[in-house]
């Protein structure tokens, strides 16, 4: 997907746009040679089996992108081909996730199971030219046929069936007279080809299972691979966006609407997402949910987009990203500092500023009128003025960081410390004068310090400069909060999916530390307007969100992201 959606020149056999990715060099020499005429046509065909991810949405970017860099059209097309792991739980976050992010199928909502029937009648036409027959090997004999990368498969015995029996047998399968993995439908194509996926396919499997659209008419399935080019050329797909995963499957692609003599859409392969610490595999995200590894799909530390989205990540933020990291031929690793630095430079100008301490540490300013409650003005974001100021009480007993203090500090530490001054953020100069522990354990639980009254912020007097600048919540007017931290879910880089670890493997990866819940933070009364999924920043710790759990009395907030960005100080590679 394209920063800036360029216009197409619509004169015939014109080049349309300068190509961003050798996508678009095949789609504009197609144009150039009228493959398609003018026409762009694409889909996105998600599996209705579990939620969309980040590698999903870049999935989504560039197809419904280059809808809208041509001038085309973009379908989505829900590939319900198999009841056994599909719910309409998933199709309607799909819609939600695509929506979200900003794109619009307008009235090109489909699905496999509409052209169920279709299907069937160009699989009979199929069976009638000798193409496809019934085979009686179970699943694991039909493994043991197909041979090996350096060994030719070797053919069924059923293979020699005749159409006349081919056909019965067919419909016998879909009359629902076979048990459940009896038999299955196959190509006739070639059991010594090079490439396994054209040894013989398996094109139709028996399931008796209610399908959540179509319930129980169906006990025969189309796979996907025979469903999907057909669901192309039903829809006129000019060009079929694929994952590089789906590049040995071409031919098999190829050969379907060859063979069955109608419309032929173009596969094309990109390479597929693969963040660091970062799970991508949707087999690994639903077991994360099934035995309670995470609290649901959209868990703000789940890749899922609905997760990313309730975390507080921005559409903005996530289209950004899929257009940084490109389209390329072959798989890479993108760190996912890069991600998190999307967000931050969205939410830099967007996000309004407000102090909240998350380990409170109490304070109390002797000299500071016991009964006086000031209203001190400082402005929402200093990166957009435009989005004004608010005020904030100070008073006599403040809260700070409990990390903003330390009894016996080292040379370079400039925040405060027994003796040592500090400034108050829009506020005083204030110095540590005693320190008080709790009696039993021996803890600090209270700052007494003193202020200087001539150095309050924007009053022109303040002429005394200190190094240190710290944030902090009026005690009597702050509202108690609950924060969520959130780490990454896996401690290393693994690609997971790829992997040929076993399920434990995975689980021993996991980060025990992937969240920590703080009950006991402070946030400045400003925050009390806050609504669902609102988007601060808290001076010094971070971009925050307000998660749907919160209530009047305790409101939550999700940590989107720490201030830090090791992706923006390496050079944004």
């Amino acid at each position: 997907m394209n920063t800036e959606i360029e216009a197409i020149d619509k004169e015939p056999g014109a080049n349309p746009a300068m190509p961003a990715n050798f996508i678009e060099v095949s789609i504009n020499e197609d144009i150039k040679t009228g493959k398609y005429g003018d026409r762009v046509h694409t889909r996105f065909p998600p599996e209705p089996n579990g939620y969309l991810h980040i590698g999903h949405a870049k999935s989504i970017c560039l197809n419904f992108g280059l809808a809208i860099k041509y001038g085309g059209k973009c379908n989505l097309r829900f590939d319900d081909t198999n009841p056994t792991k599909e719910d309409v739980e998933y199709v309607d976050s799909i819609q939600e996730d695509v929506n979200w992010l900003g794109f619009d199928w307008d009235d090109r909502k489909y699905y496999a199971s509409d052209y169920f029937e279709k299907i069937y009648e160009l699989t009979i036409e199929l069976i009638k030219k000798g193409k496809a027959y019934v085979c009686d090997l179970t699943a694991e004999e039909i493994r043991q046929y197909r041979g090996t990368l350096t060994e030719p498969g070797k053919e069924s015995p059923y293979r020699s069936r005749t159409v006349e029996e081919n056909l019965e047998l067919f419909e016998k399968m879909r009359a629902g007279e076979f048990p459940e993995g009896s038999r299955v439908l196959r190509a006739k194509i070639d059991m010594a080809s090079p490439n396994l996926n054209m040894r013989d396919p398996v094109l139709y499997r028996i399931v008796y299972t209610k399908h959540h659209r179509t319930g129980d008419t169906w006990c025969i399935y189309p796979m996907y691979d025979y469903a999907h080019p057909i669901s192309d050329s039903i829809e006129n797909i000019t060009h079929s966006i694929c994952t590089l995963e789906f590049e040995d499957h071409r031919p098999l692609y190829d050969w379907t609407l060859a063979t069955l003599g109608i419309y032929q859409s173009r596969q094309i392969e990109f390479a597929r997402l693969n963040i660091t610490n970062t799970i991508m595999s949707k087999r690994y995200l639903r077991r994360l949910v099934e035995e309670g590894y995470v609290s649901g799909w959209d868990d703000p530390r789940m890749p899922t987009i609905s997760g990313l989205r309730r975390r507080g990540f921005t559409p903005e933020a996530i289209r950004d990203f899929c257009d940084r990291i490109g389209v390329a031929k072959s798989n890479s690793l993108v760190d996912v500092a890069m991600l998190e630095h999307c967000i931050r430079e969205d939410l830099n100008t967007k996000a309004p500023r407000v102090m909240g301490v998350l380990k409170p540490l109490k304070v109390i300013i002797d000299n500071y009128p016991a009964d006086q409650v000031e209203e001190l003005v400082t402005e929402n974001n200093p990166e957009n003025p435009a989005m004004g100021s608010r005020t904030m009480p100070f008073s006599r007993e403040i809260y700070i960081e409990q990390d903003d203090f330390m009894e016996d500090p080292p040379k370079k530490f400039f925040r405060l410390a027994p003796g040592k001054e500090v400034r108050l953020k829009q506020a005083y100069i204030i110095k540590c004068e005693q320190v008080v522990r709790d009696e039993q354990t021996g803890e600090i639980v209270e700052l007494h310090c003193s202020y200087d009254p001539d150095t309050k912020s924007g009053s022109g007097t303040a002429n005394r400069k200190v190094k240190g600048v710290l944030h902090w919540v009026s005690a009597a007017q702050a509202v108690k909060a609950e924060v969520r931290l959130y780490d990454y879910l896996l401690l290393d880089n693994q690609d997971h999916e790829e992997a040929e670890g076993t399920a434990k493997d995975f689980v021993d990866t996991l980060n025990p530390n992937s969240l920590e819940v703080l009950a006991n933070c402070l946030i400045e009364p400003s925050i009390k307007a806050a609504q669902v999924g609102n988007r601060f920043q808290f001076m010094r710790n971070g971009y925050f969100s307000l998660d749907r759990d919160s209530t009047p009395q305790m409101p939550v907030f999700n940590r989107i992201v720490s201030l830090k960005d090791s992706w923006a100080k390496q050079g944004k590679k």
